[in-house]
């Protein structure tokens, strides 16, 4: 009897062991499989250091894990496409003025659904990362591109890159995708 219990303490201790090691290891890997690029940004932030990295996503997944997205309501997506199609429109006569109108329409359509309050970009940057990582980083360009980080050609990559934010949050998870006027479209060549 007491031969089975050493070995089942020790079968107990090797398995937790296991578990830790490889855990943590998988830990890993679940956040940069959920995080995407905005794992390597936080890694690249924290000078290669994986630990720190997983740490501040970690703490990020907690804040901003339980928070549900509002439904927008058909008015509402029909009034923020058409305030895109006019920011897309203004861009070729002025790039930094649409760069900047197309932060601040992130940032109220971000509040509208639930997200932080705009007012500070990290906090909800780091919110919208955690729901919507994929398409974050378009996002964080526009909000650089505003304070004039880079020149034309560099903010009209950040506003087609912003677009995909804007896509995923106006659909608001719907199957419904946002429609595009044609000359809108990525492809196009137009921002």
């Amino acid at each position: 009897m007491t031969t089975l219990v050493i070995i089942l303490a020790v079968v107990v201790v090797v398995a937790a062991g296991l578990f830790f090691a490889f855990g943590r290891k998988t830990g890993g890997h679940g956040l940069r499989r959920r995080f995407g690029p905005e794992y390597d940004r936080a890694v690249d932030r924290h000078d290669g250091d994986t630990k720190a990295a997983e740490h501040e996503l970690s703490e990020r997944l907690k804040r901003h894990r339980s928070l549900d997205e509002r439904p927008l309501t058909p008015e509402a997506r029909d009034e923020y496409t058409a305030r895109w199609a006019r920011i897309q429109d203004r861009f070729v006569d002025s790039p930094q003025q649409a760069v900047a109108d197309a932060d601040a329409l992130l940032a109220e359509l971000a509040r509208d659904l639930g997200f932080p309050d705009g007012k500070d970009f990290g906090e909800q940057s780091d919110a919208l990362s955690v729901h919507h990582a994929e398409h974050v980083h378009g996002y964080r360009r526009v909000h650089a591109a505003r304070r004039g980080e880079g020149d034309t050609e560099e903010m009209r990559e950040a506003l087609v890159e912003a677009r995909g934010l804007f896509d995923v949050l106006v659909s608001n998870g719907t199957d419904a995708p946002v429609s595009r006027d044609p000359h809108h479209a990525e492809g196009s060549g137009t921002a």
